[in-house]
């Protein structure tokens, strides 16, 4: 697909994040307003939960604009007691999505049931119509097959959609793992999408991703209900090219 019909897509699926250790509210102030752009509002924002209430101040209440945050981030080691904690808090303070991240290092060691527990247990916390987002981890499992279990664990347990990163480890998002995710995604027979996330900061590799997810799955499947890229700089470049210029990327994708 040529770049401006990736970027018009990829603007309409777009969780514009900040999860950065220093974010602050003039940050949030900022990024709720580049939320809503000249040429259509992103899907979501993500942000720490202490931003919640400010966000939704900002935004009213029925926005467009989604409010996600993130709980048992970015390790992965909370307990189910805090993490429930957090669920809740977040939902009470006005957050529509929850992205959960897995206990990833106890998968690694063997424990599945650690995962089932913990989406399990946080999908329940979730009143409809809020959403689960199940973060795997996907640069530190690494190994295919896990990749391929976590994201069978976490559809059976509820998941309302499967993203691959935090952003916050040295490997992020791959097409090789986004691939695995849509296969099980398929499989399941499931209505749950994908999320892919972190080191996708350009047209040329939010298309790759669209096009992966338009093989798989079909043309039209990836829509917000159903696909979301978490992303914290990928917006300028989709503005950049709806303005009539050129991606940053120069056609590489990366």
């Amino acid at each position: 697909m040529d770049d401006r019909t990736a970027a018009t897509r990829a603007l309409s699926v777009l969780d514009l994040t900040n999860l950065k250790e220093d974010c602050d509210e003039a940050q949030i102030r900022a990024l709720c307003a580049k939320a809503r752009t000249p040429h259509g509002p992103v899907a979501a924002i993500c942000i720490w939960p202490r931003f919640i209430k400010q966000a939704r101040a900002l935004l009213g209440e029925g926005s467009a604009i989604k409010i996600a945050t993130v709980v048992n981030f970015p390790s992965g080691n909370g307990s189910i007691e805090e993490t429930i904690a957090e669920t809740r808090q977040s939902i009470s303070d006005g957050a529509d999505e929850i992205d959960l991240v897995i206990p990833y290092q106890a998968l690694l060691k063997g424990d599945e049931q650690a995962v089932s527990r913990m989406v399990s247990v946080v999908k329940d916390a979730i009143p409809a119509p809020g959403r689960l987002k199940v973060i795997l981890e996907t640069g530190e499992i690494k190994d295919p097959a896990l990749i391929r279990k976590a994201s069978d664990l976490a559809i059976a347990a509820g998941a309302d959609f499967i993203k691959t990163s935090t952003g916050k480890t040295a490997n992020h998002a791959t097409e090789e793992a986004a691939g695995i995710m849509l296969d099980a995604i398929r499989a399941s027979g499931r209505p749950v999408g994908l999320k892919p996330s972190g080191g996708i900061g350009s047209v040329p590799a939010a298309a790759r991703y669209l096009a992966l997810a338009d093989g798989k799955m079909g043309e039209g499947w990836a829509r917000a209900d159903t696909f979301r890229f978490g992303a914290s700089g990928l917006l300028d470049d989709i503005l950049r090219v709806l303005d009539g210029g050129s991606s940053a990327a120069g056609g590489k994708g990366y």
